[in-house]
């Protein structure tokens, strides 16, 4: 397989993710688990095996074992403490990132699939240890060290992506959809995306793998900035 003519997403992907959203129950999902494991692991696993060289090519670090967790998000709910209580996903993302010591939350190269879009891009969030997150130990000082650098990755990607950022205020996440280029705001951001979203048919082109490490090559150097110690 090559990755400039690999298709890898079909219309039964999206069909999947919309019957899912109609009929989430386990029931339901039991009677589905071949067509689960056939419509939207397997292209997903398939992405993954077409985009690993590259990404190892960016940095031979890059976590590409293929396992849920480190490369694929869970589909299973944990409901326990949500107010919605349906107990799947109706969306999956295949993710890359580093080692990270500790378990501390690092930035991540992420591929993400809903059943009206694909989303591709970066991005970096706190957790719930702020203090001992990659946002927090590595973005914020380098940010604060060097200014302009937001302001410069504006002016390089904003035509092609968007970019929005949280804050919490008053115990509530709040959105802020513009490139977080006042260094000050970084020592209360608490998340930063920067990403670019496909429609189905765009997702459903030969092209999509070439597409997608396109977007990775432009997007590295905000992971490696934000998240990649010295």
């Amino acid at each position: 397989m090559t990755a400039t003519n690999a298709f890898v997403f079909q219309k039964a992907t999206f069909q999947f993710l919309r019957d899912l959203g109609k009929n989430n129950r386990k029931s339901w999902m039991d009677e589905n688990r071949e067509r689960y494991q056939a419509c939207l692991v397997q292209p997903l696993r398939h992405l993954l095996e077409e985009l690993a060289p590259t990404l190892l090519g960016l940095n031979q670090d890059f976590d590409v074992c293929g396992r849920s967790g480190p490369n694929f998000s869970r589909i299973n709910r944990d409901i326990r403490f949500a107010k919605d209580k349906t107990p799947y996903k109706t969306q999956m993302y295949l993710k890359f990132q580093l080692p990270s010591p500790g378990d501390r939350e690092m930035g991540q190269l992420y591929v993400g699939i809903s059943k009206d879009a694909v989303t591709v891009g970066f991005r970096i969030y706190s957790g719930a240890k702020r203090k001992e997150s990659a946002l927090a130990r590595i973005a914020e000082p380098r940010v604060i060290a060097s200014p302009n650098w937001v302001a410069q990755q504006k002016r390089r990607l904003a035509r092609k992506y968007e970019s929005y950022w949280y804050t919490t205020e008053k115990g509530e996440w709040t959105k802020h959809e513009t490139w977080p280029t006042d260094p000050a705001a970084w020592k209360k951001i608490q998340a930063w995306i920067v990403r670019k979203k496909m429609s189905p048919a765009a997702a459903l082109r030969s092209t999509i793998c070439k597409d997608v490490i396109k977007i990775f090559r432009d997007l590295y150097p905000l992971l490696k900035f934000t998240g990649i110690p010295d």
